[in-house]
């Protein structure tokens, strides 16, 4: 089954926000996975992209790459703390990439899962706008069993 088709639906069935903010999977590489969203539904009063938008599809980057990695219905993820920092507004489309960690972290992260049940692991994720870093994200997540 296409990755990029489900974390879609993924997306658009368990956290129902997504659909109104326009959310979808624009790629996956197997390195990184691109979520966009359209300028309109997420407009603040400036005619640029609003606030929680952006931090929305930056959480939302690094929870599509979490499962991607885990590909275990019995998962469930979470996010624990996060700090954004918002350098340029974004006056297009939204697109938040999120990149796979190290593979040595993953390994760490994906051996405590099972040896332990949970796991955390930090993700970064950025926004850019017409080829400049508008917003960097990072936070920290937690996979569940």
């Amino acid at each position: 089954m296409n990755h990029v088709w489900q974390i879609q639906e993924l997306l658009h069935t368990k956290i129902p926000i997504t659909r109104a903010l326009g959310v979808k999977v624009e790629a996956y590489d197997g390195e990184r996975l691109i979520l966009s969203a359209p300028l309109d539904p997420n407009i603040n009063h400036m005619g640029t992209a609003f606030g929680g938008s952006l931090n929305a599809l930056a959480v939302l980057s690094g929870y599509g790459l979490l499962w991607l990695e885990m590909q275990n219905p019995e998962c469930h993820i979470v996010i624990r703390e996060s700090s954004i920092s918002y350098y340029h507004p974004v006056r297009g489309e939204i697109r938040a990439t999120c990149a796979r960690p190290h593979e040595e972290t993953l390994y760490e992260f994906k051996k405590t899962f099972h040896e332990k049940g949970r796991a955390r692991i930090a993700l970064s994720s950025t926004i850019e706008d017409a080829g400049i870093t508008c917003v960097r994200f990072q936070g920290t997540f937690v996979a569940l069993s």
